[in-house]
């Protein structure tokens, strides 16, 4: 048994910025319910109160059975394990990650004090650390195809980030937790890895709470829709299929609400006045006064909540009719050689599994230096544009927006009308890293604006964009004149796509018009 009970929550950023208040919601036993909402409003943050990571300004939270959580960072050089057993203990159970603690210290210290080390290995016994291992052994298996034994301190830079959240998922889905807390789960997964998940969500009996912004995903798994704003949170009680509509209810319900809101508060205020300047009224103006304050205090006005709007303008320009020419090229130790001639105005998808050269075939189009053989080159007029999965830009580290935006020649009325398109205009003081994800790669898709590409080359671009972004950037993406080559997972994102290059586990490199059964 387990479940979640959020009850007027809020949460104050460290300048004293009320980030949100006033959520509230239930996630029952055994739901599966996705929070979603505008990238920045919270959503992690929310996840880390239910968590305890967090304490919040004001509101309760109640967690029925115990926790186990995945968050974000897993499958970013920036999540604090370095290695697989490491990022296994870290969400372990707590009595065995307290279990582990020790016996790690103890067999540091196990010339000095041999019998510490073997209280602390019965200890460890006892917490169920030996059962613990059977299960990292079989989950390893399925996530890695290798032993526990033979991977344990292998540095998890070594794996994909992919491999990485498929282990981490693999054992939280197997484990004693009764509720399962999940920050972005899908990001860096392949889509038959997507489609596994979406098997096990469906198939396991705990309680998941969890944050994504994969449509298909959506769809798929949750029988709950919690929408996070600044001033509360509404659940829609059914699929994902149905939320648009919903939301669309929703919106309308809280116009009407407000407006007859503001329609009474504005009718006894008027008798107030009334009463004030006319002899007629002046006997009732003291009970005009005492229902105007009851209304006022029993009454809270439905907040003013602007619909997010992103106005994506990727212009791009013409070029010669090949965009990317490939001539036997082959990249070293992941591709066999092949040939490859993208055109003009193509939309180009790359699909693969995790490391097989995809990311690296894009920062070779750039003209990042990759290791290679053969020719890649771009055609005539062709100027790249390169956005990165991870969003790797040590230049932009302790540098807020509007410096970064001066740096490309753009002052602060220009810069702060391009980031009000892009709903950053609250961040323009932020430094990049104190950003969000989506903030992140809205601001990404910004500088690709500046750039002048001709040629797009997109690195998982809708991985941590909110619904409204994704459907943003899709929309820019139609009307932009030139070259279009993506990496991504996203099957949603897929359907706006006419070829396709796969990079296959095997090291071959095939072309298709047609979307491969696979990748559905």
């Amino acid at each position: 048994m387990g479940s979640i009970a959020v009850s007027h929550l809020a949460w104050q950023l460290p300048g004293g910025d009320e980030l949100f208040r006033d959520i509230g919601f239930r996630v029952g036993n055994g739901d599966r319910v996705a929070l979603v909402g505008a990238n920045g409003v919270g959503k992690s943050t929310l996840l880390k109160l239910i968590t305890g990571d967090l304490e919040p300004s004001e509101g309760t939270i109640s967690v029925d059975g115990q926790l186990g959580v995945m968050h974000q960072l897993v499958g970013t050089a920036d999540h604090p394990a370095t290695t697989v057993r490491e990022l296994l203990v870290s969400i372990a159970p707590v009595r065995l990650r307290a279990a582990a603690a020790r016996l790690l210290d103890a067999e540091a210290r196990l010339a000095d004090d041999p019998m510490d080390y073997a209280d602390t290995l019965a200890a460890w016994g006892d917490a169920g650390g030996y059962d613990l291992e059977v299960t990292w052994n079989e989950c390893v298996t399925r996530a890695l195809g290798e032993s526990f034994d033979g991977v344990a301190n292998r540095p998890l830079r070594t794996f994909s980030g992919g491999e990485q959240k498929r282990l981490a998922l693999e054992c939280l889905l197997r484990s004693e937790f009764d509720v399962l807390v999940l920050d972005e789960p899908d990001n860096f997964l392949d889509v038959p890895a997507k489609r596994w998940l979406e098997e096990q969500l469906n198939a396991t009996r705990k309680t998941v709470l969890y944050i994504s912004h994969d449509r298909e995903l959506l769809a798929a798994t949750a029988t709950k829709i919690v929408t996070v704003e600044a001033w509360g949170a509404w659940t829609h009680g059914g699929s994902f299929t149905a939320y648009g509509d919903a939301k669309v209810r929703h919106d309308e319900q809280r116009e009407q609400d407000r407006a007859l809101y503001d329609a009474e508060r504005q009718r006894l205020s008027d008798y107030v006045k009334r009463a004030k300047i006319s002899e007629a009224f002046a006997p009732k103006l003291k009970a005009a006064e005492t229902k105007l304050r009851h209304f006022v205090e029993k009454n809270e006005r439905p907040p003013d909540v602007r619909d997010q709007r992103i106005d994506v303008r990727l212009r791009g320009a013409r070029t010669g009719k090949r965009a990317v020419i490939c001539e036997q090229l082959e990249i070293d130790g992941l591709t066999d050689p092949f040939d490859l001639e993208l055109w003009y105005g193509e939309r180009v998808a790359v699909l693969g599994g995790n490391g097989v050269g995809k990311s690296h075939f894009l920062r070779l189009v750039n003209g990042t230096p990759v290791g290679h053989h053969g020719v890649c080159r771009l055609g005539a007029g062709v100027v790249p544009g390169l956005f990165h999965q991870t969003h790797e830009h040590p230049e932009w580290l302790g540098r807020t927006l509007v410096e970064i935006l001066y740096g490309h020649d753009v002052v602060l009325g220009p810069a702060m009308g391009m980031l009000r398109r892009y709903e950053l205009h609250g961040c323009a003081e932020q430094t990049f890293e104190t950003l969000s994800g989506g903030q992140q790669a809205r601001f990404q898709i910004l500088l690709l604006e500046l750039s002048g590409a001709t040629l797009l080359l997109l690195d998982e671009p809708t991985d941590n964009l909110d619904l409204v972004s994704a459907e943003a950037l899709e929309a820019g993406l139609a009307q932009f004149d030139g070259t279009v080559i993506a990496v991504t997972h996203d099957r949603w994102f897929l359907r706006g796509f006419d070829r396709y290059v796969v990079f296959g586990d095997d090291c071959t490199v095939s072309d298709h018009t047609e979307l491969p059964t696979l990748w559905h």
